[in-house]
């Protein structure tokens, strides 16, 4: 497939007069704050499943501000390398690097300095795991994502989301200065969360990113093939939250939620599938219900993640 850079006719990018209040919402827009959300959602709590209680507040507050600097690095820059495909995307067309509201090169020293800064900020103040942790998650995505994986598979989602994994490895090592199996299986969740989060957004843009060059799943297979797919990831996801529990090891509370919420999650997955086979329309299969469920379920889960262990209530044989 011909990169999306070959054919793009992106609106003219000369930096437009705003006023200062605009010009600063134009630089938030770059870092994507709902997306930093999801991310902080995943560290916050894994802290306190590292602490088995309440860590300390300072560390907390520092680890938060580390990680909204190492995402909003890594979203910058692929406002940055995307501004060509943004601008043929009805849905990222007003985005400020396409409007010419900021600058390509203002946004990237923008983005540099965020990375930096985020590195410095975790090594200085929380430790240097976290911080290369934090490196590492932004090379995944503006590097391994964006620039190798995204305009040339359908796999681009699945191993590019390795990078929206790392901010749980974050959370364990503020704690510990180190990584164990918990984080390491709440990684592995993430990672088959991803898809089946993502796909179905990618259904409801299939006509964006057709236009754009970009082979997302939904732009190469039909419905039937895309819910499989869904349905799968989904039963991954479920299962690896129940691999938590010996692991952690977790309680009554993580238990019970963990079925509750994975358990709906995959049935919103069937769902979507049989309204495929059934050849109901993109209207009638509405793909964003099960978008929004997604981001539900892991908010709930990664709250049970905290609250768990500060109330643990021991399940029976897990001491």
């Amino acid at each position: 497939m011909t990169s999306g850079a070959e054919t793009a006719t992106p609106h003219p990018t000369t930096p437009r007069s705003t006023g200062l209040g605009d010009t600063v919402r134009a630089y938030i827009s770059l870092c994507k704050p709902r997306i930093i959300e999801l991310l902080l959602i995943t560290t916050f709590p894994v802290m306190f499943l590292a602490e088995r209680g309440v860590p300390d507040w300072w560390l907390i507050i520092a680890t938060l501000v580390g990680g909204t600097l190492s995402a909003s690095s890594a979203n910058v820059f692929n406002c940055y390398l995307d501004r060509d495909i943004d601008a043929k995307m009805h849905r990222t067309s007003n985005r400020p690097l396409v409007t010419g509201q900021i600058s390509p090169r203002a946004a990237l020293v923008f983005g540099i300095v965020l990375g930096v800064a985020s590195v410095l900020w975790l090594g200085l103040l929380v430790n240097w795991l976290s911080a290369a942790l934090s490196f590492g998650a932004i090379v995944l995505y503006a590097w391994f994502y964006t620039i190798v994986l995204k305009r040339r598979t359908s796999q681009n989602i699945v191993w590019g989301g390795l990078a929206g994994c790392i901010p749980v490895l974050i959370g364990w090592s503020a704690v510990t200065n180190s990584l164990d199996w918990p984080a390491l299986v709440l990684f592995v969740f993430v990672f088959f969360w991803t898809p089946p989060h993502y796909w179905p957004l990618s259904m409801k843009f299939r006509e964006d990113y057709a236009n754009a060059g970009v082979p997302m799943l939904p732009v190469l297979e039909n419905n039937v093939a895309v819910g499989r797919k869904i349905v799968l990831y989904a039963w991954a996801t479920f299962l690896t939250s129940l691999v938590l529990i010996p692991v952690a090891p977790m309680g009554w509370i993580y238990t019970v939620v963990a079925i509750l919420s994975g358990g709906l999650f995959v049935a919103e997955s069937h769902t979507l599938l049989r309204g495929a086979r059934a050849g109901l329309s993109e209207a009638e299969i509405k793909p964003m219900r099960l978008f929004h469920y997604s981001i539900s379920y892991v908010s709930v889960l990664f709250m049970a993640v905290a609250i768990d262990p500060i109330f643990y209530w021991s399940l029976p044989g897990l001491g």
